[in-house]
């Protein structure tokens, strides 16, 4: 399927900010047999004073940029193309639990994609017992492990809501489980969390979801927004696999992925430093076209 993505993110300062500095993970990648980045463009305003587009460890693409003048307001655009390749259902062919750990410690690569860096409590996802309690609880004996992240990503769809104004981008995972209330950068944190807690590697995904409207309804502009979801490595035979537990569902066409990490942390659209003072509004927002 072939998808034009356009996006905007504009920022207003109630007083002009005299510097500032960002790190934006906004341009979707191409992953061999998944995605292609066919063509793409991330544009500012103001023009940055300084600016550079590197890769990061994980693979995603960054645009570092650096403002030495006032500025109250800055919009970042993003422009893109992209190839997403249909997915088929796979065979459940991932290892039992409890011979799990064993395909795991085989694996000696520290490369990007390496699950041992998604196994461990990562900066915005500290452990804590509730996860591993919450998990069990939906857990079988003999379980594989692709049934295992169905199953919990199917248990928190069941018991969360989703609740737009339940959250805070900063709001802690354990927080926004004890709520029951949040969105899909809670859905997909807790899930993580969980999966972690029983010795499932876990990652975070950033990317587009495209929005299908109602039958007979016109498709609305700008609609969309940015999604996330979860990826966990499911053994040696299958590797990763992605699920998206906000909407209960294994990850597909309809997904275009834009970032990958620990956490949101290393997953963030923008990040940043500002020199001002006072509050900023926000805006948002994500049109996803099919072609």
């Amino acid at each position: 399927m072939l998808y034009d993505v356009a996006l905007e993110i504009s920022y207003e300062y109630d007083h002009p900010a005299n510097s500032g500095r960002h790190s934006v993970r906004l341009l979707p990648a191409t992953f061999a047999c998944e995605q292609t980045l066919v063509s793409g463009r991330i544009s500012l305003s103001p023009n940055p004073s300084e600016r550079e587009d590197r890769t990061d460890f994980f693979g995603n693409a960054v645009t570092d940029v650096s403002f030495r003048h006032s500025h109250s307001e800055l919009v970042f655009k993003l422009r893109a193309r992209i190839d997403r390749t249909a997915t088929s259902e796979q065979l459940d062919i991932s290892p039992p639990l409890d011979a799990f750990s064993k395909e795991l410690e085989s694996i000696q690569s520290l490369g990007a994609d390496a699950p041992v860096h998604f196994l461990a409590a990562s900066p915005r996802l500290p452990l804590d017992p509730t996860f591993a309690v919450y998990a069990q609880e939906h857990l079988n004996p003999g379980m594989s492990a692709i049934a295992a992240v169905e199953a919990i990503g199917r248990a928190l769809h069941d018991d969360m809501q989703f609740d737009a104004d339940a959250t805070t981008v900063d709001t802690p995972a354990l927080e926004a489980f004890e709520r029951r209330h949040g969105v899909c950068q809670d859905y997909s944190h807790i899930m993580i969390a969980c999966l972690r807690s029983v010795g499932i590697p876990a990652g975070y995904v950033s990317g587009f979801l495209r929005t299908i409207p109602p039958k007979g309804k016109p498709r609305l502009e700008g609609a969309d927004a940015m999604h996330a979801w979860v990826r966990a490595w499911c053994g040696i035979e299958v590797g990763w696999v992605e699920y998206d537990p906000t909407n209960a569902l294994r990850v597909g066409q309809d997904h275009i992925v834009v970032a990958r990490g620990r956490d949101y942390g290393d997953a963030a659209p923008i990040k940043g430093v500002l020199r001002t003072s006072g509050k900023q509004k926000t805006s948002h927002k994500v049109d996803v076209v099919p072609l």
